[in-house]
């Protein structure tokens, strides 16, 4: 593995109401060493007060996925769509020629947990869309999010494809790129990989023609990310 980001050396921001880390360069935080993995261009792990969240904005050509780790977020944009997104559900925006949203807290008590991950399109000016479906875990890996929407998936446009990872302590397995590029990010657990450890907030990119064991210290949660080697 030639990247390996650690969680304590993400970039952090805290607003009060939102406390953020970035793992790749995001608003008020750059670095030219933390810029993005293959098409991956965002992974911000948030935590939203209750109540609060994030007001109107807008974006355009990307897509924009949200995995609720904690409590439940509601989303409204301007295509007509509103939904509430519980702990375990995964919601995809394909922002393209342009979409205002805004993502809060539904409760006015808990606070919400999620990852916001933006991945770059394939195809630029198409009319937004938005999807939304919960996926129990089927095995170890489960597709979360696929380029055609395979095996009931979130669809996405773009040739790649993220899964959620679930292993039990002391648990392994082996994941191999091909002519690819991997990104694994822990939500939770710890695990040992070609002689490291990694702990929830970590992760690591991994090259093309690469087989490697991830072995889970303790219960394990994470996100594989099947990415283009561009």
């Amino acid at each position: 593995m030639n990247y390996i980001r650690k969680s304590e050396h993400r970039g952090v921001a805290n607003f009060g109401w939102l406390q953020s880390k970035h793992s790749f360069s995001f608003g008020n935080y750059y670095d030219p060493k933390h810029m993005g993995v293959s098409v991956l261009r965002v992974i911000n792990d948030d935590m939203v007060m209750p109540g609060q969240g994030f007001g109107e904005h807008g974006h355009r050509d990307m897509e924009i996925i949200s995995y609720v780790i904690e409590g439940a977020l509601k989303h409204d944009d301007s295509t007509g769509n509103s939904y509430v997104v519980p702990a375990g559900d995964v919601q995809r925006m394909s922002a393209g020629r342009g979409v205002r949203h805004s993502e809060f807290n539904a409760s006015k008590t808990e606070k919400v947990k999620f990852l916001q991950i933006w991945i770059q399109p394939n195809v630029t000016g198409i009319k937004p869309s938005y999807e939304q479906k919960s996926l129990p875990q089927q095995g170890v890996l489960t597709t979360l999010v696929a380029p055609n929407g395979e095996n009931g998936a979130l669809s996405i446009n773009q040739d790649a494809s993220i899964s959620r990872l679930v292993l039990k302590k002391d648990d392994s397995i082996r994941l191999s790129t091909a002519q690819r590029v991997g990104y694994l990010h822990l939500i939770k657990g710890q695990i040992n990989v070609d002689g490291h450890t990694f702990k929830e907030g970590d992760a690591f990119a991994v090259e093309p023609e690469r087989t490697f064991e991830v072995t889970a210290n303790a219960a394990l949660e994470a996100l594989w990310f099947d990415l283009p080697a561009v």
